[in-house]
């Protein structure tokens, strides 16, 4: 959404993210199969992009961290770190398995959270409360993959000199203005406690080997490359547009923004972690500018499980129902400010309400009045009365308003407002009843269609970052199709009198009751 806003406002903007592939649970899961970690993220990978595509995600570049570019970038900035002295070897105690032969890092460890008291905490990161953990912090830890007791043994490990940016991770935190305040209070009450040095390498057997002298056949821990990826996905993107050095313009120009939409439990590795990595380059690269976190989002009251089958896999969504549906019920309940829940009955009222009875109704009532009673072609209006300007007035408040919402990454209120206008233009209908004037005058008749014809436009531009496909469809039948959304200009959403419209169909359709049903079971009419 962000980045088709920015496209349409006239800003230069690169898009980027990708399979984190390196994580330990992809290697557990090899390891419990028998295979090669590659077989699982070559084949997910896949499905991944496809599945993107088919939802229509704009992607400037969708990479994956096994990529070569990647693991490049990030042995050559790790080793650049290690040479600034920020980075040191330390002998560690850590959990080994007897009986599969191997250390246990991350969530090669399942046990007690010693936080919440949550009873399957990862080694890595508790899910329930969010704590960030150490293997070594678990109660009662087990191996993920034998489910055995492991024992304590040492290891040589490389660690981040993370306590050493406390000073300028604070005043970034502190005087950056557009981080939200939850990003920073939590950020900040990090720092407070006292941030420790943190290992960047891991046993892995799969992932970037660390470029340290005498690192062996050690890893670098997957948050310390997985959050370079940014970087390193800009490069790929600068390398596909036949300009190495275009990527530099994105990091290393102070006036360029780097915007991360994130889930609030990975704020850590973004507003601590990664700035504190690019300070410790010695680069002039780019800070966050802002941070967007969510809250989380649950499933008919449940938590997402995928072991459990809480929830619902994305190709199967789009096999139920049309993306558009799709996105526009979940940025409806994006989590922006508190916890949202998703459920059948919200969707199936969002689709009914939202899209079918305000949004499409609107639209298809103004073509088809112009289509009947001036053979499909936009009046030329008479003297705007009060509620026209009125009208008029309200275009021009919402694109502000949308813009203003987008600015501080408030998505879901952003829609709302679209959705507002679509209410105001059925309110301005019904007042102005150009059905009844049209027989007494066709004079202010057409004046309303007119206005009413500027609406539809406002709101198929107004539309594109939401429900792109939707957008284009609307853009199509006021004669517009096949255009990229314009928002910058003097009053975009002008369509001039005389621009012959399409003849209209319906845009939506309503969920029954029945097929809520089957939606529910997850079967395709």
């Amino acid at each position: 959404m962000f980045a088709r806003y920015l496209r349409a406002v006239g800003e230069e903007v690169v898009f980027v993210s990708g399979s984190d592939e390196h994580g330990t649970p992809i290697e557990v899961e090899a390891a419990k199969r028998n295979i090669h970690p590659q077989e699982i993220t070559d084949r997910n990978h896949a499905m991944v992009v496809e599945l993107f595509r088919k939802f229509n995600l704009s992607f400037d570049n969708y990479t994956r961290t096994h990529s070569p570019i990647h693991m490049e970038f990030v042995r050559k900035t790790f080793a650049k770190i290690y040479d600034n002295g920020y980075i040191y070897e330390k002998d560690i105690e850590q959990l080994y398995c007897k009986n599969c032969g191997r250390f246990l890092p991350d969530r090669f460890v399942t046990g007690i959270c010693p936080s919440c008291g949550y009873p399957r905490a990862r080694g890595d990161q508790c899910e329930a409360c969010g704590r960030v953990l150490d293997p070594l912090d678990l109660v009662e830890p087990r191996c993920s993959i034998c489910g055995l007791k492991p024992v304590v043994e040492s290891s040589t490990h490389w660690f981040f000199d993370l306590p050493r940016f406390s000073e300028r991770l604070h005043a970034w935190l502190t005087y950056n203005k557009a981080l939200p305040e939850k990003v920073r209070n939590f950020s900040l009450s990090w720092i407070k406690e006292g941030l420790k040095p943190r290992a960047v390498t891991r046993d892995n057997l799969w992932g970037i080997p660390a470029p340290f002298p005498n690192s062996g056949q050690k890893t670098i821990y997957v948050w310390f490359e997985a959050v370079l990826g940014y970087l390193s996905a800009t490069i790929e993107w600068a390398n596909k547009q036949g300009d190495p050095e275009l990527w530099k313009k994105f990091w290393l120009e102070p006036d360029t923004r780097t915007v991360y939409f994130i889930g609030k439990d990975n704020i850590p590795f973004h507003a601590v972690i990664l700035p504190a990595l690019l300070m410790a380059t010695h680069e002039p690269y780019t800070l966050p500018y802002t941070i967007s976190a969510t809250e989380y989002l649950t499933f008919e009251g449940r938590k997402f499980s995928k072991s459990q089958g809480v929830g619902i896999w994305l190709d199967q969504a789009i096999q139920l129902l049309d993306v558009d549906v799709w996105r526009h019920y979940l940025i409806k309940i994006r989590p922006e400010m508190g916890d949202s829940n998703f459920s059948y009955e919200g969707l199936q009222a969002a689709v009914n309400a939202d899209l079918n009875d305000n949004l499409g109704n609107f639209i298809h009532r103004v073509l088809t009045f112009i289509s009947n009673y001036f053979d499909g072609l936009v009046p030329k209006p008479g003297e705007l009365t009060p509620e026209d300007k009125a009208m008029l007035e309200e275009i021009e408040k919402t694109f502000t308003e949308v813009r203003r919402m987008f600015e501080e990454i408030r998505e879901r209120q952003a829609l709302e407002s679209v959705l507002q206008l679509a209410r105001e233009g059925n309110t301005y209908l019904n007042r102005r009843e150009p059905w009844k004037v049209f027989k007494k005058d066709r004079g202010d008749a057409a004046t309303t269609l007119y206005t009413a014809a500027q609406t539809v436009k406002a709101l198929a531009l107004l539309l594109s970052p939401f429900i792109p496909t939707t957008s284009q469809r609307i853009l199509e039948l006021v004669g517009e199709g096949g255009l990229e959304p314009v928002w910058k200009g003097e009053k975009p959403w002008i369509i001039k009198a005389g621009t012959r419209l399409a003849r209209p169909k319906p845009l939506f359709e309503k969920i029954t009751d029945e097929e809520l049903e089957r939606l529910r079971a997850g079967v395709t009419a």
